[in-house]
């Protein structure tokens, strides 16, 4: 039997890095409903990633084209609506992490499931943290809501493949109280 091929989803490869990432608690932003979310940098050099999500982008929107054209005499063209797909270079120039990348803002109404390189469950919230590489499930879908017409991201699950630099400026703990400094402690 013929596995079921989703259009709109896409599994990104392991060198996305995860930022703003909300993936253990729902927050909510400007006072709506509370969202789990992660901002997913993809580097422009992983052409096979963003190729997978350009094409679930166009899927998306052809699925949902008499939602996008709404109460209106035509579809918008893809063009012409809010896509997720954004360019780090132009939209952030001031942060380094988004140098020569894109990224996608994902967000679900519940928790994605999160697993290690080995897929088993992650259960120390510590182990995810903005700045981590993964891999993400996500999903494209067409959105119309009073007249906001695009194309919208859905956070399926996360597998954290590394570690990396924390984002935010928080540090680690286990990097802040690593054996070099013992010393200091003792004087």
């Amino acid at each position: 039997m013929a596995k079921f091929v989703n259009p709109t989803k896409v599994i990104t490869d392991p060198d996305t890095r995860w930022s703003y990432c909300n993936a253990w608690e729902a927050k909510a932003i400007n006072g709506g409903t509370p969202k789990f979310s992660v901002s997913l940098i993809i580097p422009k050099s992983d052409t096979k990633t963003i190729a997978k999500v350009k094409a679930a982008i166009q899927a998306a929107y052809e699925e949902g084209t008499s939602k996008l054209k709404g109460s209106g005499k035509s579809v918008p063209s893809l063009k012409a609506i809010k896509t997720p797909l954004r360019d780090g270079d132009l939209e952030r120039p001031d942060d380094e992490a988004y140098a020569n990348s894109y990224f996608i803002n994902a967000y679900s109404a519940s928790a994605p499931g999160i697993v290690d390189a080995d897929r088993q469950p992650i259960i120390d919230h510590s182990e995810v943290y903005s700045g981590v590489y993964g891999r993400a499930s996500i999903n494209f879908y067409a959105f119309n809501s009073n007249e906001n017409k695009g194309i919208a991201c859905g956070l399926n699950n996360l597998q954290k493949i590394r570690d990396g630099e924390p984002l935010g400026g928080k540090s680690r703990s286990e990097d802040d109280f690593d054996d070099e400094d013992d010393d200091d402690f003792l004087d």
